[in-house]
Parts: C-alpha cells; sequence; structure tokens
C-alpha cells in the first residue's frame, strides 16, 4: 500500500498530469465534439437596440405616403436643386429670324387667271453675279453633324472605289441626275420633241415617276432663275405647276436609296421654300405660289416617293430658311473683316 501510495506521490509530481476527478472518464467519440471550439454569432456583436432602430426607421420611411413636395424634398438633398429649362415660347422666340420676311406677297395675286396663263413655260436663265446662290447658302450653312455624316459617307465610299473610282462615280451621278431633268423637259414641255419623249419612257427614273406626271398639269416655268429682289440670294428651279390642283415648287430628286419620309430629304425642303419664297417676290412672274413638291425617283424604275408641302409647312421651313440665310450673311460679314485690306 506505502509502495502505491509512492507511485501516486511521483506521478502527482509529473508535469501536465492530473487525477482530478472527471465528468467524462470514458474514451467515445464525444469528447472530440467538446473540443471543438463553438461557433461565435457575429449578430450578438451588434448593437441590438441600434440595429432594431435602423429596421424600423426603414420600414417606417417605406409606408409614408410620397407627395410631390417630399420627392422633391428628397431630390434636392441627393442631387441638388432643379435647373428649370426655358419656357417652350421664350426658347422660340430666341430663335426666330431677324432677317423676316413675309413668304408671300398678299397684294399679288396667289394664282394666275386663264388669261394671263402662258402656253410657254418661262425659262429665265441665271445670271451669274455676285449675289450667293441658294445652294451655296445651304452648304455654307450645314451643322457639324451634316459635314461628318457627309464626310464619313465620302470616306467610306473611296475606301471602296478608290480616289478615282469616286470621282467617277460622282460624275455618273451628276450626269444621270442632268439627263433626267431634261428628260422631264421633254415631257413636260408642250414643244418637246415626241421621239425624245418616247426615248426618255425606257429610262428607269422615267418609269419611277409616272404616277406623279399624271398629276401634274398646268406648267409655268422649267429649269428658270429666281432673285429674291429683297433678301439678295438667286436660284435656278426645277419646275413650277399644279400637283393634284395645287401650284408648286416641284423638285425632282434622284437617290440611290428608298427616302419614303420629307425627313430623308434633308435640306431640300429648304432649298423648295426658297424658291418658293424667291417666286413670289421676283417681278418676272406674275403669280404666287403657296406649296412645294420634291419627288424621289429611283434608278430601277420603283415608285418615287413624292413629299407635297402644304402653305403650313412651307411657313415652317421659311423661318428655318431665314435662319440659314441670317447665318450665311453673318459668315460672309466676318470673313470681310478678316481679310487684310
Amino acid at each position: 500500500m506505502k509502495a502505491f501510495q509512492t507511485i501516486c506521490r511521483q506521478l502527482r509530481s509529473s508535469k501536465g498530469f492530473s487525477l482530478e476527478p472527471t465528468a467524462h472518464v470514458d474514451f467515445s467519440t464525444s469528447s472530440y465534439f467538446c473540443s471543438r471550439k463553438k461557433k461565435v454569432n457575429p449578430y450578438k456583436e451588434v448593437d441590438q437596440e441600434k440595429y432594431s432602430d435602423l429596421v424600423q426607421s426603414v420600414l417606417s420611411s417605406r409606408g409614408l405616403a410620397q407627395t410631390p413636395e417630399s420627392l422633391f424634398e428628397e431630390d434636392n438633398l441627393l442631387y441638388g436643386p432643379v435647373s428649370k429649362c426655358k419656357p417652350q415660347k421664350q426658347d422660340e422666340e430666341a430663335k426666330a429670324p431677324r432677317n423676316w420676311c413675309p413668304l408671300l406677297i398678299p397684294e399679288r395675286s396667289v394664282k394666275p387667271n386663264a388669261t394671263s396663263t402662258p402656253t410657254i413655260p418661262l425659262r429665265i436663265p441665271l445670271q451669274r453675279n455676285t449675289i450667293p446662290s441658294v445652294t451655296k447658302i445651304l452648304q455654307q450653312t450645314m451643322t457639324s453633324e451634316q459635314i461628318f455624316y457627309l464626310e464619313r459617307w465620302k470616306q467610306r465610299m473611296i475606301l471602296e472605289l478608290g480616289e478615282d473610282g469616286f470621282a467617277e462615280y460622282s460624275s455618273n451621278i451628276f450626269l444621270q441626275g442632268k439627263r433626267f431633268h431634261k428628260a422631264l423637259e421633254s415631257i413636260l414641255a408642250p414643244q418637246g420633241d415626241l421621239k425624245e419623249r418616247d426615248e426618255n419612257l425606257e429610262s428607269g427614273y422615267i418609269e419611277s415617276v409616272q404616277h406623279i406626271l399624271k398629276d401634274v398639269s398646268g406648267v409655268r416655268a422649267l429649269e428658270s432663275a429666281v432673285q429674291h429682289e429683297t433678301l439678295k440670294y438667286v436660284g435656278l428651279l426645277d419646275c413650277v405647276a399644279e400637283y393634284q390642283g395645287k401650284l408648286c415648287v416641284i423638285d425632282w430628286k434622284t437617290s440611290e436609296r428608298p427616302k419614303p419620309y420629307i425627313r430623308n430629304t434633308f435640306d431640300n425642303p429648304l432649298q423648295v421654300v426658297a424658291y418658293v419664297g424667291a417666286i413670289n417676290n421676283d417681278v418676272n412672274y406674275s403669280f404666287q405660289v403657296q406649296c412645294g413638291l420634291i419627288v424621289v425617283a429611283y434608278k430601277d424604275g420603283s415608285p418615287a416617293h413624292p413629299h407635297f408641302m402644304d402653305t403650313e409647312l412651307c411657313s415652317q421651313y421659311w423661318a428655318k430658311w431665314l435662319l440659314r440665310l441670317e447665318e450665311y450673311t453673318k459668315k460672309e460679314k466676318n470673313q470681310n473683316i478678316q481679310k487684310p485690306d
């Protein structure tokens, strides 16, 4: 017994050994789980009172009814005060042309009577002088967006055709347009050559406008020059005739792409109203024109697209034309000032 006690004292005195009674004396697998650290719940470290207040505030704000005033207050806090745009009326007034001139002259007759209607359409030659043409004014006042798309198209065509190929393509387009206008002259002029008319009927462009020509009558002018004596510009219009009973300035166009809407014709409406305004202020013409017509013909003979411009639409484009003319005049003055003496 003494020997056993001596052994126990030696074991007790040895490091890391204990004979204290434990609750688990068996060596089952449950002792492994008891030795693992328990996971700490991260939410126990959160200020529960503060968290509950946050949840409550979020839920209560969602439940509140929003009013225009409360929405404006929130927007002001998040994005700053609203910058209000100018009223539409002020914006329109700012764009009103300063060089205003009426499109129509009420003192002159709107339509020639039967006795004054010429049997032969007027063909006044265009006099080359210092007065700018409608085409030049529109070219010199193109927007940066128009210039960008025109240049991009040109570069794409040069990439496909080469420099020489693009030059030839442009020349062919010009010749086709010139022949198309010549063909229309021979058809619309009462003294036109019958043989030439029959030959022109084979043209794809002429075939394209056949349904339009059926509604054209009473031709007053063909390839005739006009001059606005007040605004000082000139132009060479294609045709003045009645279309479906309305006296119009008609502009014949050719295109390789369909242009079913008037917006597809770019500055052509401005060109037409410029001619309308000029012819109404030109002493060489004894009548007034109130409408316009743009006809887009296609080489493959598919039906042309007519874009009729009534008096109201012409008036809208007339204001835009006056702004372009004003811009051109301003540019010319600035260039003259910059030129050395």
